[in-house]
């Protein structure tokens, strides 16, 4: 509900200040994220009935962005430096010489205007948000060469009235409904080696564009996924999907490799999300295109775990970039984020079974019956008085069910 008294996003510049900012009004949490310049380093959840001192700030700080800032610092000759000590002490200007020295080569000063990547933007009747979105590309500070829209299964003429305003976008109508389906048009259509889709409803950073083409600067890369912070925490529903659903994978580089299949029911949905996820085209080739059994429209979602997947067994590498960021918008209603997890379960499920029919010694038989135990469970505890139960546990439930009889409807087509 609108009323709920969610968190007020703050965006904290660890490179301007120290001091703990100002409380969020009556009611309201604190969803702090913090960042040094253009690097996010972590974040940090205050409720809205905590008070947190300005002695208690600082050891709070330092446990959510010791993680990144170790990350950083070991690629860099200061990392042996009591920069702890600097920051619980807040001596700001031993802390910020240092940070600004660690930092340094992560920060260009000066980046090409373009650079060769292709943006693809997935869409059905949302012109409002498509239109904020090519806006907001406008300002980036390294553009995209290309921004290709595809307008998936239009009921009228909106998205192309949208994409007539931005010369630089190409449009493209999908008349077939599905998101992968779309996707895969879009591959199609792409002019550039490096393709990244986001989005019609998030917001990128100054540098996404410019961390995307740097990241397939490595040859080995064949995908990267980036890092997705909530753009609004003011519902329940949003709230919620925050902290059980979030896209947010963290402020680390990590690198998957096909190795990460070796454990069991390998989680490839942890990799990132599909509101931030880049590719090389020629990766395609090889590991075939995006499953259009999967995504809005047929099975629910998934199809972007489901291609990394292929693309680990594939031999493939993907890298998640925490300084490629996008903002999404959650879902503001209750009832709108129950469809959309029953949707992400069935598609979830669909994609396990794909991934368990075309690499059995993966073992998603096993993470299946997890789940499968873990409702079990859930309902046996909950019984009778289902009222007292997570929001959202009857929408997952659901589609769990649905996308087994999905899959067994469906699979000759895989």
């Amino acid at each position: 509900s609108t009323s709920y008294p969610g968190y007020k996003i703050v965006r904290v510049g660890l490179d301007q200040s120290l001091t703990a900012p100002a409380a969020a009004p009556a009611m309201q949490g604190n969803y702090l994220v913090f960042w040094w310049k253009d690097i996010a380093l972590g974040s940090l959840f205050i409720e809205a009935n905590q008070m947190v001192t300005e002695a208690e700030y600082m050891p709070l700080l330092l446990s959510v962005i010791e993680p990144a800032i170790r990350h950083y610092a070991a690629k860099h000759s200061a990392g042996s430096e009591p920069w702890t000590t600097w920051l619980l002490a807040r001596d700001a200007d031993r802390w910020h010489s240092w940070m600004d020295a660690v930092f340094a080569g992560w920060l260009p000063a000066n980046v090409p205007t373009q650079l060769p990547v292709s943006i693809i933007i997935c869409t059905r009747n949302r012109a409002e948000q498509l239109a904020v979105c090519l806006r907001q590309l406008r300002t980036l500070r390294s553009r995209p060469a290309e921004i290709v829209v595809v307008d998936n299964a239009p009921t009228d003429s909106s998205t192309e009235n949208v994409v007539r305003e931005f010369p630089e976008a190409v449009y493209v109508r999908e008349p077939r409904a599905g998101l992968d389906i779309a996707r895969n048009t879009g591959i199609v259509a792409a002019q550039n080696e490096v393709i990244l889709f986001i989005d019609d409803d998030v917001t990128v950073n100054d540098m996404l564009v410019y961390w995307v083409w740097q990241a397939f600067e490595e040859p080995a890369v064949a995908a990267m996924t980036g890092l997705v912070i909530a753009h609004s925490l003011q519902t329940e529903a949003q709230v919620i999907f925050e902290k059980g659903w979030s896209f947010n994978r963290g402020y680390v580089d990590t690198y998957y490799t096909p190795d990460y299949l070796n454990q069991t029911g390998p989680p490839v949905w942890k990799i990132g999300a599909g509101a931030n996820m880049a590719f090389r085209k020629s990766i395609f080739e090889k590991a075939g295109y995006f499953d259009e059994l999967l995504d809005a429209g047929a099975a629910g979602c998934s199809g972007d775990s489901e291609m990394w997947h292929r693309i680990l067994a594939n031999g493939g590498t993907i890298h998640y970039n925490p300084r490629a960021v996008a903002h999404h918008a959650h879902r503001e209603q209750l009832q709108d984020l129950k469809d959309q997890i029953f949707y992400y379960m069935r598609g979830h499920i669909v994609a396990a079974l794909i991934q368990h029919q075309h690499r059995p010694q993966d073992g998603y038989d096993y993470h299946l019956k997890h789940l499968y135990n873990h409702y079990s469970d859930l309902l046996k505890r909950h019984f009778p008085l289902f009222k007292y139960c997570h929001p959202t546990m009857w929408a997952e439930i659901k589609g769990a069910a649905a996308g087994v009889a999905y899959y067994y409807r469906h699979r000759d087509a895989t």
